[in-house]
Formats: C-alpha cells, sequence, structure tokens
C-alpha cells in the first residue's frame, strides 16, 4: 500500500486555504486542512473538506472539446488554443476589441483571475471582464 500526504492549495475560491490530499495507492481518497497555513490556521469551509471528490469524477472534462459535425469531439490542446486565439482575433478586427468580454471563476486563483484581466486589458482591449464573486 502506497500512502502518501500532499500540501496543497483548495481552488474553489481565492483565499489560498492550505490543505492535504490524501493519497492510496494514487486515488485521492481525503482532504485534510493544513494547520501551519496562515490563511486557514487548520480550518476548512464545506467545500474545501470535500475538494478531492471532484477531482477524480468521472464526468470532469480532462482534454478539449471542440464542436464538429455538430457534435463534441475531443482535440489536442494546441489545436483548441490555437482556434480560440484566431477566433479572438477575428472578432477583435471585425467588431473591435469592445466585442470580446471575460467571465472568470472564485475557482481560481487570485493570480490567474489577475492574469485574465491582464490579458482582456493589456492584449484584447477591453474592459470587460467580471468575476462571479464580485460585490
Amino acid at each position: 500500500m502506497d500512502y502518501q500526504s500532499v500540501l496543497t492549495t483548495c481552488t474553489y475560491c481565492g483565499c489560498g486555504c492550505g490543505l492535504y490530499l490524501e493519497v492510496l495507492d494514487g486515488r485521492i481518497t481525503h482532504t485534510l486542512p493544513s494547520k501551519t497555513s496562515p490563511v486557514n490556521e487548520g480550518k476548512l469551509c464545506v467545500k474545501g473538506w470535500y475538494i478531492h471528490e471532484f477531482i477524480q469524477h468521472p464526468n470532469r472534462l480532462t482534454t478539449p472539446l471542440m464542436r464538429q459535425d455538430g457534435a463534441l469531439k475531443e482535440t489536442s490542446w494546441e489545436s483548441a488554443l490555437d482556434y480560440a486565439a484566431s477566433e479572438l482575433k477575428r472578432i477583435k478586427e471585425a467588431n473591435g476589441p469592445d466585442a470580446i468580454a471575460f467571465l472568470t471563476s472564485a475557482k481560481c486563483t487570485n493570480e490567474d483571475n489577475y492574469l485574465l484581466q491582464k490579458l482582456a486589458r493589456a492584449a484584447i482591449g477591453t474592459n470587460n471582464v467580471d468575476h462571479c464573486a464580485r460585490l
């Protein structure tokens, strides 16, 4: 039996709570709060306690999908990113940067959210950025 306790950061919100994922024979089985984390000091919200459940869920998407002939089909990351970049460029050239908007999530890290707004404002040239956890 191979057991590991892996220190990581919760992805449910931007707080960045520290937690341990309990791994048994390559499968994540439980979550424990990190008592030494300055953010959560050994506590977790209910979402954090059960974060391990979505990681190995059978319905979780693990590869990009693109619509071809009316159906979603698996594709490579390179192909999906190339398509997304070309469509953003096409829309910006045809309709201007404010024809594009970006939505982000509290499940992303603060750093990821920062990078998305930087992409929107600096690379695309729009202030159309929103977030599901705004107050």
